[in-house]
């Protein structure tokens, strides 16, 4: 701007820097002849626009003087007293932008999608160049709002919510841990009191969304958003929605169908040239199965079914997220119909349920097409022949109430690429003796190489032996997203 004033001009200067950069003849924007004269309103007019430029954000503007005085707020004005958001003040807009909607060319300043988000009425308090105080009268916003400079330069302000939200608001929750299926062999007797899922290969995120931004937590709370930038584009289109989303994020294979084994490529990787060149590589989608949280309300203590409401009002549907579908009772015929695409499985959720934040619940039922089974490495074997120079397989353990009970071993499954991946992880946690709790069998402890238990993976098999040993195990990959005292043994 080109004045630390905000008064607004009623003259020709107050809207020079705001002619500046647009030209009438490539934007559909309003853009006023520098010599009409500009009528003086009352002071009273405020609108609040959802701009999808290079970056989300919201344009709070206020009438004063006959201009409209306007800071870019990325995360919208704040819903609760509990926080301050930034407001970079931008340069003075003419009074005719109060009902500006449409579509800024790409390349042009501001290039990008411009919403009518809130549009009211409003009263001053004070206004002064360092601050001001307002009470907002909007259809979506109503609230005693105060702007504050906070540096030397004009454009560095902040906004903050001065009274209580009302109506029973609940600020977005910083954590909510998943809540987990129990494993079963069959479905529930009592079909019509369940909705069924489809069990999707992939790995549990939950999603929280706050001013079109997402912030990823995998199962283990490790915060996974800039593994994965295709929640970004998913966050975006919620725009001013607060949400929190329960899902899973998936990779496909060559048919279409998810796989465990395309993610892993997506699952280690920290180093933001490779993740862009995996995005394109490796997509992954978002498959949103459950809503805890929305604009201001928890529901956590909410039954299934209406959260399932909830989440399909959403319409989330996008390139790399979708609302997959949950069918009411007909159990059977979801199971055959996942057989018969290849999937896991399904997932039984009773509809009367709440959501239970970290516990493994016998509202959930998980029951598998595919028998899998997360492990802790506790050691590993050299390989021979072609696999001279590389793990031949590795020693597996399932916690149990004396410790990491040993489960096995397995070879099979693994693309050279693991290999070398689980060896450099593996000799670095190097130990002297075995972690099982009991004394491994002496043909499969001869060679071995003992680790720290702190790696957990998954393998597919057929059964478990009587001597609670896992039957024709493969190897399906690390499992970054979980620690080591989160593995139960599956029946």
């Amino acid at each position: 701007m080109q004045s630390t004033s905000l008064r607004g001009y009623v003259a020709t200067v107050g809207l020079s820097t705001y002619r500046n950069k647009r030209d009438p003849a490539r934007t559909p924007e309003p853009v006023p002849k520098a010599s009409r004269t500009r009528k003086r309103g009352k002071d009273d007019t405020f609108v609040i626009q959802e701009h999808h430029a290079t970056a989300l954000h919201w344009d709070f503007r206020l009438e004063r003087d006959g201009v409209l005085v306007s800071w870019a707020v990325p995360k919208g004005l704040p819903r609760h007293s509990g926080s301050n958001h930034l407001a970079v003040h931008t340069e003075d807009h003419p009074m005719e932008y109060a009902t500006f909607e449409g579509e800024i060319p790409e390349g042009e300043y501001g290039g990008g999608n411009v919403i009518l988000w809130d549009r009211g009425t409003y009263v001053c308090e004070k206004w002064s160049d360092r601050e001001v105080k307002v009470v907002l009268h909007g259809d979506r916003v109503e609230g005693r709002y105060v702007l504050f400079k906070t540096g030397a330069r004009d454009r560095d302000w902040m906004v903050h919510r001065m009274d209580p939200a009302g109506d029973g608001y609940q600020p977005l929750p910083a954590l909510v841990k998943p809540m987990l299926a129990v494993a079963r062999e069959e479905l529930p007797a009592d079909d019509d009191a369940w909705s069924y899922e489809f069990k999707w290969d992939g790995v549990r995120a939950v999603v929280y969304v706050d001013g079109g931004r997402p912030r990823a937590l995998s199962r283990n709370d490790r915060d996974i958003t800039a593994t994965y930038p295709e929640l970004r584009d998913l966050a975006e289109s919620l725009g001013a929605t607060q949400v929190v989303l329960d899902g899973e994020l998936v990779a496909m294979d060559e048919s279409g169908r998810p796989s465990f084994g395309a993610l892993q490529n997506r699952m280690h990787v920290t180093g933001a040239a490779q993740i862009r060149r995996l995005v394109t590589q490796t997509p992954v989608t978002y498959l949103a199965f459950d809503v805890l949280y929305l604009d201001g309300r928890s529901l956590l203590d909410v039954p299934y079914a209406e959260r399932r409401e909830l989440l399909e009002s959403l319409a989330l549907s996008g390139p790399s997220w979708q609302t997959p579908p949950s069918f009411a009772g007909d159990g059977a015929a979801v199971l055959a119909a996942s057989k018969a695409q290849g999937l896991e499985g399904v997932v039984a959720k009773r509809r009367d349920s709440t959501y239970s934040p970290g516990r493994r619940s016998e509202a959930w039922l998980k029951v598998k097409n595919i028998r899998t089974q997360e492990v802790v490495i506790g050691g590993w074997k050299p390989g021979e022949g072609r696999r001279s120079g590389l793990i031949g397989s590795l020693l597996l353990g399932v916690p149990g109430p004396d410790g990491l009970e040993y489960v096995g071993h397995v070879g099979t499954g693994f693309t050279d690429k693991m290999l070398r991946e689980l060896e450099s992880e593996l000799r670095r946690l190097s130990r002297d003796t075995a972690p099982f709790a009991v004394e491994v069998p002496r043909a499969h402890a001869k060679d071995a190489r003992w680790v720290a238990p702190e790696l957990v993976g998954e393998v597919a098999f057929s059964e478990w032996t009587r001597d609670g040993r896992l039957r024709h195990p493969a190897w399906r990959g690390l499992r970054p997203d979980k620690s080591p005292d989160e593995v139960i043994r599956e029946s």
